[in-house]
């Protein structure tokens, strides 16, 4: 394998301001108090769930100016993408800003690439500042990937519940935490996995091609860092991920957290094998990590999203499930 995937910073841009927003079984989670708004209405006071959920975006985006203290005019560009046909959540949900936009697909990975993509940009000159924001919802997801919510459809134990959720942020050349250290961007892997009731497993070696490879090309250990997170493998996918690990000579399950086993109770809010969607891992570095990161809380973490790059058309055809895995290390702490 020829080409480094690690990116270092040159300038070690940060991520000045984030929001994260949340739905009602959101905000009864373990990160509830973490949101900075909960919807307890599904449809946010639209007409359809597919335009709450672009409102979800719509209401990250405003809150992430308000504490930067910025104007939609004062964006360079905006990275942005959900899991639905055409990325429509986030093009309806931010069409009325007029911001520069690109349009990114990656899954429930989204958050890692487009945080991954504005860092860069900033970083590179390219641009001042970036933004990025990602959504999901669990009605609009049910309606497209598997059935429609009065299908009444009974989901299997390694099925996860998509969260609803969105999360926004700005990368800026401010010199405050946190900072973007570094980022790897992900290669597919495809193990055979065709159960789409089971996107732990199929994403899980996803997950541990990124986080191995970032460690194999920086010199540096699980020990270097306070968590290695991931987006939402779930039970399923965060034991497989430890298991690769582990069996390749780097033990992360100390340090391991994942959004999809930290944003429901499992005792009291059935998500069978936990949360997933692209406002799972947007929702929990927003609202949760990055604060503490600012704080100094945390020093520093990985942050590895992962998605299932699969559709229900090549699913049905009897396709496997294709994964990815970006990844960004974040830190309280700068080297330049």
């Amino acid at each position: 394998m020829s080409g480094m995937a690690t990116k270092f910073m040159q300038t070690q841009p940060s991520v000045i301001a984030s929001a994260a927003v949340g739905g009602k079984k959101e905000g009864e989670g373990p990160l509830g108090e973490y949101f900075d708004k909960i919807s307890d209405d599904p449809y946010l006071s639209s007409q359809t769930y597919e335009q709450g959920e672009s409102r979800l975006q719509k209401q990250a985006v405003l809150h992430c100016l308000d504490k930067a203290g910025l104007k939609p005019a004062d964006i360079d560009i905006l990275f942005g993408g959900d899991l639905l046909n055409q990325c429509v959540g986030t093009t309806y949900g931010v069409r009325c800003f007029e911001m520069p936009f690109l349009g990114v697909y990656s899954a429930c990975s989204t958050m890692t690439e487009s945080l991954l993509l504005a860092s860069l940009f900033v970083d590179r000159g390219i641009t001042g500042n970036a933004m990025a924001v990602t959504s999901s919802h669990f009605c609009t997801a049910e309606r497209q990937y598997r059935f429609p919510l009065g299908y009444g459809g009974q989901r299997s134990p390694t099925s996860q519940w998509t969260v609803t959720a969105g999360g926004a942020l700005i990368v800026d050349r401010h010199a405050q935490p946190p900072y973007v250290r570094a980022c790897t961007v992900g290669r597919i892997v495809d193990m055979g996995v065709t159960d789409a009731a089971n996107m732990g497993a199929a994403m899980a070696p996803a997950a541990f091609s990124t986080i191995k490879g970032f460690f194999d090309e920086t010199g540096l250990t699980p020990a270097d860092f306070d968590h290695i997170v991931t987006g939402d493998l779930g039970k399923v996918g965060s034991r497989l991920l430890c298991e690769l690990m582990r069996n390749a000579g780097c033990d992360i399950s100390a340090k391991h957290k994942d959004c999809g086993m930290m944003m429901y109770h499992f005792d009291k809010q059935d998500v069978h094998a936990g949360g997933s969607g692209c406002g799972c891992a947007a929702g929990t570095l927003c609202g949760y990590f990055i604060p503490k990161l600012r704080s100094g809380e945390m020093k520093n973490i990985l942050f590895a999203a992962t998605g299932a790059l699969m559709s229900p058309t090549v699913s049905q055809q009897g396709e496997s499930i294709p994964s990815i895995s970006h990844l960004v290390w974040l830190s309280h702490e700068t080297t330049v």
